[in-house]
């Protein structure tokens, strides 16, 4: 498995780090004196590099100030939890350099390796036995009476949030450019197939496989009859309006980092995004394997394999 990389020459990766983990600095540590001694230039932010107890020195650079961090660099390492790796998105947001995720969280869903991987890990990387694959994300636009005033992009989810806790959000959802439904919520989620095993798994909206091109809308607790889960083709266009006489209005989130107040009245519209974003795999393992392994589902007693080669021999 290979991937174009930026040079053929000179061979960067920029590693981000949940430093505040003592054994994410340790792994972060194994990496650099690995990929620094096959020959490979590792940046660090400079902040991370001072919890790391590193600084610039042979194989290793800092990350400038200003621009783009991951600017030469072939991939980003990430050494941490979903959490690091939705920041390292917004890092490469406009460049679309392939992101790798080493877990030290807990489910990990958007990582390829473990943090027990290391070497195999180094391995693909210094030996480019790694393809990219690109997931789609969503663009999201607050207005308000018509004039657009927050923009931003999502890798899971955008959800518009109640502001208070004793207070409800009266919303109408529409689904291109037609009105669905008006209903009292805590919220809506609207996600993408990579995010479906994030905030939408958690307010019971449907698993979708990476492979499929299709944008989510799932409402959080909603008091209407109508108020299932709704999975749409990758063109529509999603949108959320907030009731002008709705108390304390809402909050938008995306993917749980970035946050705009929402004032009553206000319309968010979430449709494709047009940067995906590239996630590194280094294994070819289906999906469901995935989902098995991160939700360690029961899946014992189980004889397709079994059941297959039976029928391919004709047996009885």
């Amino acid at each position: 498995m290979t991937d174009p990389t930026p040079s053929d020459t000179v061979r960067r990766v920029l590693m981000l780090t949940h430093t505040g983990r003592p054994e994410a600095r340790e792994v972060a540590g194994a990496f650099c004196k690995a990929l620094v001694g096959h020959g490979l230039i590792v940046r660090l932010p400079e902040a991370e590099a001072a919890d790391l107890g590193v600084d610039a020195q042979e194989g290793l650079e800092l990350a400038p100030a200003e621009g783009d961090p991951a600017l030469d660099c072939e991939l980003v390492l990430v050494i941490g939890g979903d959490g690091t790796i939705l920041r390292a998105a917004e890092v490469t947001h406009a460049s679309g350099t392939p992101v790798l995720g080493v877990n030290l969280g807990h489910v990990g869903f958007l990582a390829e390796a473990e943090y027990d991987d290391v070497e195999s890990t180094i391995d693909a990387i210094v030996n480019r036995r790694y393809v990219a694959e690109d997931r789609l994300t969503l663009d999201v636009r607050v207005y308000t009476d018509g004039v657009e005033v927050f923009r931003t992009f999502a890798v899971n989810e955008a959800s518009v949030e109640k502001a208070a806790r004793e207070r409800m959000l009266e919303v109408i959802i529409e689904v291109d450019d037609r009105p669905l439904s008006r209903f009292g919520c805590d919220g809506v989620v609207c996600a993408t197939p990579t995010g479906s095993t994030a905030y939408n798994f958690s307010a019971g909206g449907p698993v979708v496989w990476p492979a499929v091109e299709a944008l989510l809308m799932v409402p959080i607790s909603a008091h209407a009859l109508f108020a299932r889960p709704l999975v749409v083709a990758p063109t529509s266009e999603l949108a959320v309006e907030v009731i002008s006489r709705t108390d304390g209005a809402g909050v938008l989130w995306c993917d749980g980092r970035r946050a705009f107040d929402l004032p009553p009245g206000a319309r968010i519209e979430v449709t494709r995004g047009d940067r995906p974003v590239r996630l590194v795999r280094l294994h070819e393992a289906p999906f469901t394997d995935r989902l098995v392994a991160k939700f360690d589902l029961p899946v014992h007693g189980w004889r397709g394999a079994a059941e297959r080669l039976r029928r391919e021999r004709g047996d009885a």
